[in-house]
């Protein structure tokens, strides 16, 4: 976001581009449509009502959003995005490895389509 407020391409702001400003509405939705899951999840949990395949939900989505969110902040800043030192790169590869350490999204996938199939509720 601050790159998009600051990095100017043909005498305009970037976030002043449809294209940008579209990009940034959809990472600030799938954010928060991820972290309403794991809240729900987190409070099912804490009022005795677990639900696995809300858990799984929970895990699988958040890390597919942020591995989605970080991939459009490298292509916003372009070649800076790629570089080492700056934390967006990081960014991505703490993403793609949180959707590794979960458990892979094919095993999170299989619970939630084994409780939507009702094989093992």
């Amino acid at each position: 976001m601050k790159y998009a407020k600051m990095r100017e391409a043909f005498n305009h702001k970037i976030g002043t581009f449809q294209a940008i400003s579209h990009k940034l509405a959809e990472m600030a939705t799938y954010i928060e449509a991820a972290r309403l899951m794991v809240y729900k999840a987190a409070w099912q949990f804490d009022h005795g009502k677990a639900d696995p395949k809300l858990s799984s939900m929970a895990k699988w989505f958040p890390a597919n959003v942020a591995v989605k969110v970080a991939d459009e902040a490298i292509e916003i800043m372009g070649g800076h995005g790629y570089m080492v030192e700056n934390e967006v790169e990081r960014f991505y590869r703490d993403a793609r490895g949180a959707e590794i350490y979960e458990g892979t999204r094919e095993i999170q996938k299989n619970t939630i389509a084994r409780y939507l199939l009702g094989k093992l509720s």
